[in-house]
């Protein structure tokens, strides 16, 4: 039997499916810490991100710290704060956090300073305080940007988020760890499957939040049609053109 086939097999057995450490467990956990580190970096990162961009003061700290929080490594961030924190869910959700922060600040930014500045000149024209340009016209012109932020900080946290079982009994990355410890590399693969599963689906819908926020900011911007009603039209369109 091949790794791949036993992997299938392991994620087929009933006894893995439901009672403690079963795969729904696993996978709430990994989607609840996923979520919980991705709000508290957006609770941190987006009002920075919208204030520089507003302001356009303090860009270079601003970039200049998410570069390097960019720049620390994961693993070895988590390892200093699991010996600070102690073994448990607290260390890995600083370490998700400190991960997200970058992609959500420099989203925000990059956002908020790319709207046109004579909507922005407009709207403080019409009687709109600094607070009402920044609700009612960026961050609404601004949205598809940090839509896009918030698809690349989760996508980060829920793949890295694996690395939460080193140091804490939870997500899909304990079955990697557990069959890493036991050689038992079938469970191995099948926790990676599991994985990259789960980034997928959030893949595919934060893509469609992202199509949805882009044809908010801009409704004159045309719905994507498929290829098959595409080519259906052009076939018939000589015959739609010979009848009145």
């Amino acid at each position: 039997m091949s790794l791949f086939s036993a992997a299938l097999a392991w994620l087929a057995e009933p006894a893995h499916w439901s009672g403690p450490g079963s795969i729904p467990l696993r996978t709430a956990q990994h989607l609840g810490i996923t979520a919980l580190a991705v709000l508290l970096a957006a609770l941190v990162a987006l009002p920075v991100g919208v204030a520089v961009g507003h302001t356009r003061r303090g860009r270079v700290v601003v970039v200049a710290l998410a570069g390097a929080a960019r720049a620390v490594p994961t693993l070895g961030l988590l390892t200093l704060l699991a010996l600070a924190m102690g073994i448990g869910p607290r260390a890995p959700l600083v370490a998700l956090v400190v991960l997200a922060v970058p992609s959500l600040v420099a989203g925000a930014y990059a956002g908020v300073a790319g709207v046109d500045p004579a909507t922005v000149d407009a709207a403080r024209a019409s009687g709109m305080s600094e607070l009402q340009v920044v609700r009612h016209v960026e961050i609404p012109l601004a949205g598809p940007v940090l839509v896009g932020a918030l698809r690349a900080a989760t996508l980060q946290v829920v793949a890295t988020a694996t690395l939460a079982a080193y140091v804490a009994d939870l997500g899909l990355g304990r079955y990697l760890f557990t069959g890493l410890k036991s050689r038992d590399y079938a469970q191995m693969l099948a926790g990676a499957l599991l994985v990259t599963a789960l980034a997928l689906l959030l893949e595919a819908t934060l893509a469609w939040l992202h199509r949805a926020s882009a044809r908010r900011a801009d409704p004159s911007r045309p719905r994507r049609t498929t290829t098959r009603t595409t080519r259906r039209t052009s076939r018939h369109q000589p015959l739609l053109e010979g009848h009145p």
